[in-house]
């Protein structure tokens, strides 16, 4: 049992953190083998423009569950690897309206079988009961979070 798995619960945050950034290096090993210019951290906006041919950043940041400004630098970020185009809405011009440009519809093709060979991977991967009782326990995790956030919860057991 190494460090972090002896202080169980105490270092719950950097014990996903660990795993995930585990994960996304893993992933990014992929994308740089196969020499697809692409970073994990993109999947989202990615992943909801194949989806939608143009979405506007705030509905990105709603969907994804980030702040308008992570999304705007990431959006700027791919706009000046042309791979997304911003234009204003013809709506409200307040409003960006964001794109896969053709570059950024090339890279998709090129991704999307990663994404489909690391679906079927991590099926694989996660194919057991305990596994799947940990995604299970990960989303009850995430809805108790919803309901009263950590930091409310870690300040009602210091007046108690």
């Amino acid at each position: 049992m190494n460090f972090y798995q002896k202080l169980g619960p105490l270092v719950f945050g950097t014990r996903l953190k660990r795993l995930s950034d585990y994960f996304l290096a893993e992933v990014n090993k992929v994308y740089a083998d196969l020499e697809i210019s692409f970073e994990a951290s993109w999947f989202g906006v990615f992943y909801l423009l194949k989806q939608n041919e143009s979405l506007s950043i705030i509905d990105i940041a709603e969907t994804l569950a980030i702040s308008h400004s992570a999304v705007s630098q990431l959006v700027k970020n791919l706009e000046n690897k042309k791979l997304l185009e911003v234009k204003n809405s013809d709506d409200d011009g307040r409003k960006k309206i964001v794109r896969l440009t053709a570059e950024g519809k090339i890279l998709l093709d090129k991704i999307i079988p990663v994404w489909d060979s690391l679906s079927q991977s991590m099926d694989t991967l996660l194919d057991n009961e305990q596994c799947k009782e940990a995604l299970n326990s990960i989303l009850a995790i995430e809805n108790a979070f919803q309901k009263q956030n950590l930091s409310e919860r870690i300040k009602k057991e210091l007046v108690q």
